[in-house]
This record gives C-alpha cells, structure tokens and sequence, in this order.
C-alpha cells in the first residue's frame, strides 16, 4: 500500500457515519478511498445507505488533517497496517462483514501460520482455569498454534505468558490504540510479546480503552481466528460475547466444564448445555474436532524401538494391529473408551510414533 492510499483510507475512516460496513460499500462502488472523495454526489446518493447527511460529511475536508497526523504517528512509530484486500490482513477476518476495513499491529506476526486460536474468560481467573490453560498450550505446542487474546487480566494474560513460555508466537488484541497499553501492569509482558508476535488494534492513537471498545474488539478476536476456546467464565461476562461472535462467524467454539457450584464455571457449562459449545477436556477434543494433522509435530512417524506404552493405550494398539485403519469413535466403541478418553490416548500414541492418523479421520498402527 503507497502512502497516498494509507491517507485517503484514514480519511475515509475518519467520515462521520462510515463504519466498516459502509467502507466497503464505498469501496466497491468507487474503487479506491480516493476515488470516493472524487465521485460525483450524485453518483454517491444512487449508493444503498447513503443519504443527504452522510453526502454533506463525505465533503468534509477536515477529515484530512486528522488523516495526516494519524499518518505521522504510524510513520514514526513504526506501526504496520493491513488492507483488508491485501495479503497481510488476517484471511479469515476477510470473510466477517464487518471486519475492520483497515488495521495497525506493532511487533513480528507471522500471518502465514495457518493454525490459530483465540482463548478467552474471565479476568478472575481460578487455580483451576490456569491450570487448564497451562496443560492445554503445553499440549498444543509441538503443533506451533498462534495463541490469540485480549491482553486483559485473567484468562488472557495468562494464556499470553504461557505462549511465551513454549515459544508459540501470540498476538493480544487490545482495544485502543496503538500509543498505549492497558492495563497498565501489563506493559512488562510487551517487549518479549513483540519478540515472537505482538498487538493488533482497529483503533487510531486518539482512542482510549473506553468500555464499549471492548465489545468491538471481541469481534476481531473471533473472527480471525479457527476457534475460541472459553476457559472460565461466569454467566455473564465478554468472553461470552466472543463465544457468541465466534459462532455466528461459523467458528468453533470450545468450552471447559466445571463444577455446577462453581460461579466461573456458569458460563462455560452454559455454552455446552445450550449446544453452543464443544466440550472440551484435553488439546486432543479440539484437536480432533479441527482436524488438524499432527504427523509434522512427531519427531518420527516410524515406530520407535522399546516403546513404553501404558495399559490403555497397549489395549488400543493391538486392535488396530488386529483390524488395521479405523474411525476413532469405532476405536471408541470396540475398545470401551469413552470418545473423550479415546481422542487422549490416540494423540499420546501418535506423539510416541505408534499409531498414524489417515484422512477421514481414521487412525492405523505403525
């Protein structure tokens, strides 16, 4: 993008009444940002939505010099930006209508990792959610999943440093602008979150972290991401929110149950009674339910000589030497496990190289 797109985008952004929906209607009929401040009124009214008001602000030219200062602060501040037509924006956030037609990031983000994942709750977050959340991202990371969240207290910020501590890059989406960082404690997390990741924002410097911020926020951390996970929340709360956005962006949505008796764990067994969430007990659940291939994370696919496996897992592997490939959930059956038991055995026993997964979902001794 050249610097005069950048400006007459900013511009744009900057229109009274243009919101993201009506960018991109303005986009399409006009081509290019600057092509709008061009077009003829008359063109422009004959546009869905537009109407004499917002035409009158479309003429406004101070929207030019809050353009040109924002431009500065990006320029000076090294802050990268993302067209939402362009490659470097997040590509499944392409597909949401109301995406962010323009956003900023500061740090290293690789956008060609394919596996990514958003982890939310609340920001009271128990000995119980954190622990979850630590065997989880533990788990996950011979697979190299980008771990996303809002950079808030709780469940973000601890889903945040236990990315760090596996090396897994992690974005934190935050509500305002890239010239601060709230909450404030959390500044110290910012340099080695940058090292290996960093911040995304749809709001300019001149915005603070004002409470409705966040709602918009939780959009972008639904819908750039293949699922959202809800460690702990209690019946009301954002990361209910993002669950909800998740799901009607057509995302999966997992959710971590608790104890019926447990206030953070309301939300959480809520979504799942509701079937609007899927279980989840182990990274092998959303694993096997985002059918990601964890062939590349074993050091080897061939079996490893003096292989020690354990009593269930043993019982596994000699019926499918017995049977050869098999569905999981017939694995399930025939072996008397439990489906969630058997999506933890099975992923054990592929990370010790003794079983393979095939496509559709069958798995077959090595």
């Amino acid at each position: 993008m050249t610097e005069q797109e950048l400006f007459y985008l900013l511009a744009l952004q900057r229109i009274e009444g243009v919101g993201d929906i009506m960018a991109k209607k303005l986009l399409m009929q006009c081509g290019t940002a600057e092509e709008v401040f061009k077009t003829k009124s008359q063109q422009l009214a004959s546009i869905d939505g537009v109407g004499s008001l917002l035409l009158k602000n479309i003429k406004d030219k101070s929207v030019f010099d809050k353009a040109t200062k924002e431009l500065q602060f990006i320029q000076s501040n090294n802050i990268k930006t993302h067209y939402f037509q362009e490659d470097n924006y997040p590509e499944r956030l392409k597909h949401c209508f109301d995406g962010p037609v323009l956003l900023f990031s500061s740090g290293n983000i690789d956008w060609k990792t394919r596996k990514m994942i958003s982890i939310v709750g609340t920001r009271q977050i128990t000995s119980y959610g954190a622990e979850f959340c630590r065997k989880l991202i533990e788990d996950l990371a011979p697979l190299n999943p980008v771990i996303v969240s809002g950079f808030a207290y709780g469940v973000d910020i601890v889903a945040h440093q236990l990315a760090m501590e596996n090396d897994l890059q992690t974005i934190g989406v935050v509500a305002h602008g890239l010239n601060q960082i709230y909450p404030k404690p959390h500044k110290k997390y910012v340099a080695k979150m940058e090292e290996n990741g960093g911040f995304m924002t749809e709001f300019w410097s001149t915005t603070n972290p004002d409470k409705e911020n966040f709602v918009r926020r939780n959009r972008i951390v639904a819908g750039m991401t293949e699922a959202t996970i809800v460690i702990e929340s209690a019946d009301r709360g954002g990361s209910l929110i993002t669950a909800n956005m998740a799901n009607d962006y057509n995302r999966d949505v997992f959710a971590v149950p608790g104890r019926v008796t447990d206030k953070y764990s309301q939300g959480c067994n809520n979504l799942i009674k509701t079937q609007k969430a899927h279980v989840l007990t182990s990274a092998a659940d959303l694993i096997y339910i985002l059918n990601w291939d964890i062939q590349a994370a074993t050091k080897s696919v061939q079996k490893q000589l003096f292989v020690e496996l354990e009593a269930d897992e043993q019982k596994v592997y000699d019926y499918l030497l017995k049977t050869g490939k098999e569905l999981m959930d017939i694995i399930a059956l025939q072996c008397d496990f439990p489906i969630y038991r058997i999506s933890g055995l099975l992923l054990n026993m592929e990370l010790k190289g003794v079983i393979r997964p095939l496509p559709g979902k069958l798995f077959e001794a090595i």
